[in-house]
């Protein structure tokens, strides 16, 4: 399995351009660790193992992690109704919206980029330029006074506003900034030393920069089509080897308990006809109802990821690109060999 993969992964580079790092771990084995294209287009700079990725909303799964690890702690559940978790006023909100709606996109607020209404991310910093947004508050104005999208648990509907959300209900119980909660709580306990939300104008050594590819041939980064630091609905950077990290702490239960480690991989809503969707992870099951696999995945401008931890195989797959596309190809090549093999 290991050459097929290796073969494969090769393949399908070639084929699509995928710049990036590709991780496959068999529980402590590593089956392939490659990467492939530019951290630095100007200057030349491979990407390599270390290299640092935007993950985009690949980052939900921390959120959630934090908020049930509040919960663990008995500081809110995840019957808490919104009103009573934010000292902020939302005047056309339902008062019926939980903690447990805006964990799994089920809560019907509005969000600040509604993908009914726009086709391209970039819109959002016309009237809102992405430099001043450098803290969770700084997302409030895009959407707080916007009426509801649909009645709260009436249907799943992909909401980044949601997660913003729940940052802030993190940072005011936690009286820590959301960033380093997760750094303290999650990224310590794990493990991740390379890992963080780090602003555009100060990256640390090694992190990629993500490119946007014009079809004239041209190319531009995306640092001005995001917006300066990442928060709870996005835009950590990882490496892949931390992530690998992560899937192994949280299956182990060293970040919950195992109690709200069940929780969070729990089958909250169904999205299709065999994907669902827990907090702040997807869960896609096979014909016999069984567990394929959990993962989680980001898009932004410049930025595709893809990973998933397959539970029958003890296998954990991370692919981090700093490319609008390329993740699903990669992601896909392997599954497909994957999923050929067994446990016996």
């Amino acid at each position: 399995m290991n050459v097929n993969l290796k073969e494969i992964v090769s393949d399908i580079q070639s084929k699509v351009g995928f710049s990036g790092s590709v991780l496959v771990e068999d529980k402590d084995k590593v089956l392939i660790d490659k990467s492939f294209g530019y951290a630095n287009r100007s200057d030349q700079l491979e990407n390599n193992s270390a290299t640092r990725f935007g993950i985009a909303s690949g980052c939900k799964l921390f959120t959630a992690i934090a908020i049930c690890k509040i919960v663990e702690e008995g500081k809110i559940s995840f019957d808490s109704k919104l009103s009573d978790c934010l000292n902020i006023d939302f005047k056309l909100f339902d008062d019926k919206v939980t903690v447990h709606h805006l964990m799994t996109h089920t809560s019907g607020i509005p969000d600040y980029f509604d993908e009914d209404l726009m086709d391209d991310f970039e819109e959002l910093w016309v009237k809102n330029p992405m430099y001043h947004i450098r803290k969770l508050k700084d997302f409030l104005p895009l959407f707080q006074n916007e009426p509801m999208k649909s009645q709260a648990w009436e249907s799943f509907h992909y909401n980044n506003a949601g997660y913003i959300l729940l940052g802030l209900i993190v940072e005011q119980v936690s009286g820590l900034e959301f960033s380093d909660y997760v750094k303290k709580h999650i990224f310590n306990k794990a493990d991740m030393t390379q890992s963080g939300y780090f602003s555009f104008d100060s990256l640390p050594p090694n992190t990629a920069l993500g490119y946007i590819d014009k079809p004239d041939g041209t190319w531009k980064t995306n640092i001005y089509s995001l917006p300066v630091k990442g928060g709870s609905d996005g835009g950590a950077f990882v490496t892949a080897n931390d992530m690998a990290k992560l899937w192994n702490a949280l299956m182990n239960y060293q970040l919950l308990n195992e109690t709200y480690t069940n929780k969070l991989l729990s089958t909250h809503t169904q999205v299709n006809e065999s994907g669902y969707y827990g907090y702040g992870i997807w869960i896609k099951k096979k014909t016999d109802n069984s567990i394929l696999k959990y993962h989680i995945m980001g898009y932004d401008p410049g930025v595709s990821f893809h990973s998933a931890y397959y539970p029958d195989l003890s296998i954990k797959v991370v692919v981090c690109s700093n490319k609008s596309d390329g993740a699903f190809d990669i992601m896909s090549g392997i599954e497909q060999e994957l999923t050929k093999f067994k446990t016996p």
